[in-house]
This record gives C-alpha cells, structure tokens and sequence, in this order.
C-alpha cells in the first residue's frame, strides 16, 4: 500500500496532502511547522510513504527528521507556478508529480555529511556580502558628492582621513559611522574564514583538492558539502551540466527543400550558451578559480592552453569556459582517485577549442 504525500512548507504551518495509489486524495491537514508534530502526522499514515517537499530553507531540516519515518523523501527544485495559487493546490501538485513520475529535477541532500563545514561556509558567504556591501554604501556616499572611488584608498586606512576631508561636514559623521562598520566587518571575515578553514582541515581530501590551480581553501571548503561525494556523477558531462558549465545549442526550423523536392537539414546558426538549471555555487567556484588561473598563475599548462586558445581566435570569456570546464573535470578526478594534482599527467591531455 503506497501513500503519496505532498508537503507544501511555510514558516509556522506545512499543508499535507496524501493521495492513494490510485491518485484518490485520502486526507489533507493543517500541521504546525514543528519537528515533533510533522513526525507524527507521518507516522499515523500506514504503508509505505513517499514525501515531496519543494526546496527552501527548511528542507535540509525536514528531509534529516523525516527519513527515518518513511520510505522516501524527494526535494524538488523551486517551480514557478501560474494561474491560481493556494496551499493545498501546491502540496497535491507535488504530491502528485511524485505519484505519476513526473519528477523531473531533484535536489540532492546529504545534511549529515559536512553538516559543520556547510554551516560555516553559508555564513562565511554571509559575511563577504555584507562586507562588500558596506564598502558600496562608502563608496556611494563619496560618488553623491560628485568625488571619484576609483583608488583602493577609500577603504583603507591610512588615508582615510584626506578622504573624509573631502566631504561636507554635514556627512563626516555619517561615513565615520559607515567606516567602523567596514573595520566591523573586516575582522568579521577573518574570523569566520579561520573558523571555516579549521574545520576544512579536518578533512582529508581537502588537502588533495586544493593542488588544483585555482582551488584555493575557500573554494574547497565550498565545494566539498554541495557535491558531498563525486560517485555521484558518471561523467565529467554531468557534472559540468550540475555546475552551469554545459554547452547547449537551440535551433529552430532545420530542415528546408532542396530543388529536387527532398529535405535537406538548414544551415541555420544555433544559439549557443551554458545551462541556466545548475548549481549557482560550483559555477562561482569553478568560475573563480579560471580566472585564479588566468591572473595569477602564468606557468600552469592550463594559462597555456588559455593562451592557445586566444591565438586560434577564441573569445577571452569562451576561453575561460573552457578552462573552468577543465578545472571542473580535474577536481572531480582528482576526488574520485584521492590523487594530488598532477601537471605532467595534464600535459598530456591538452584541452580542445570548445565553444558556448
């Protein structure tokens, strides 16, 4: 007897909708967004019990509570939806999907595996964006004063008070407030990066991970709790499309007559591009690290091949595609095979001129 139940969450009530094997809908309840009541609104359900939630910020923490109860629970990507809109509509769509198959992207959750390590890098992010913010909000307030910011000085200390002369005195105490919100911040980040490179070293194929060009302590420390394990993935393929860093092309109207009367496939350009549905922050990582190579690391094979890529007239951001894509592939052989990196096992498997 299977039970089919979708869990629409809010913030202080989750609607339940249980369907049947069937798709008859069996019960819908109202349950207070609470561990031990949503446990218990599952356990009185008989059989076996699938659950579909949406994903969000609390379905870390209903995926760990809840899968000891039933016999599977499925996290969905965040959908947009049309037309009419309610609660229990949602939870029996969700319910539903799951019923008839019709899951089409799941989100992967591992909330036990680097549950420290995760914590800390979310809020170490946190941290930086609130950081580079206020060093807008300085900046902004010298630019309303017709002054330029284009000098790293602005931010820094030792000429800090040439450039609050600058001002009227009716904003000096407003951007001396702004400035100890900047040193708040700076030893802010400091912290929570020690805290966060700490509990890095704790793991063991952090150390292997970070002889990647560009894969820095930071960078790993986020890698590790999203992907969790690289058995996850086959291919280096698939992994590149969970990353945002896959290739696809669209076209549209391919095939037109030829005189003879037959058809023959249109010479048509094909948009090109990267997939939109991934994993923003291993596109940030990999990403980055690109550009770590680019900039800073000028006797690596991958500037190299960077460099190669140039001369045969590929763009500059097509090329540092290529080589995120590159450094993506590495690091998830790398993992899977606990080997360090490696440049004279690179060179001999130069990257091809790729495209998006």
């Amino acid at each position: 007897m299977e039970r089919y139940i979708g869990l629409d969450v809010h913030a202080k009530s989750c609607t339940m909708v249980v369907l049947s094997q069937s798709g008859r809908l069996l019960r819908e309840r109202i349950v207070e967004t609470n561990g031990a009541a949503l446990v218990e609104a599952i356990r009185v359900e008989p059989g076996h019990k699938h659950i579909c939630l949406e994903e969000g910020t609390q379905s870390a923490w209903l995926y760990e509570i809840l899968s000891p109860h039933v016999h599977e629970v499925v996290v969905l990507q965040e959908r947009r939806s049309r037309g009419p809109k309610s609660d229990s509509k949602d939870a029996r769509e969700l319910a539903e999907k799951l019923r008839t198959g019709a899951v089409d992207c799941r989100v992967f959750k591992a909330p036990k595996q680097f549950a420290r390590l995760r914590i800390l890098a979310r809020v170490h992010q946190m941290v930086v964006r609130d950081f580079v913010r206020t060093k807008s909000r300085v900046k902004s307030m010298y630019r309303a004063r017709g002054i330029q910011t284009s000098s790293r000085s602005v931010c820094g200390h030792t000429e800090r008070e040439a450039w609050q002369a600058k001002l009227p005195a009716s904003s000096r105490t407003a951007m001396t407030r702004l400035y100890e919100q900047l040193d708040f911040f700076v030893e802010l980040r400091e912290q929570a990066e020690n805290d966060l490179v700490t509990e890095l070293q704790k793991h063991r194929i952090a150390r292997v991970l970070q002889t990647c060009p560009g894969m820095g302590p930071i960078r790993v420390a986020r890698l590790l709790p999203v992907v969790v394990t690289p058995h996850r993935f086959r291919t280096k393929q698939q992994f590149w499309s969970y990353c945002g860093l896959a290739v696809v092309t669209r076209s549209s109207a391919d095939w037109v007559q030829a005189p003879d009367g037959s058809w023959m496939r249109a010479k048509v350009a094909q948009t090109r591009g990267l997939n939109r549905r991934r994993n923003g922050v291993l596109k940030d990582v990999f990403k980055g690290a690109a550009t770590t190579v680019i900039t800073k690391l000028h006797d690596d094979p991958l500037y190299v091949d960077y460099q190669r890529l140039l001369d045969t007239g590929t763009k500059p951001p097509l090329a540092k595609v290529t080589v995120a894509r590159k450094i993506a592939a590495t690091v998830l052989r790398m993992w899977k095979n606990e080997e360090e990196y490696d440049p004279d096992k690179y060179r001999n498997k130069p990257i091809a001129r790729r495209s998006s």
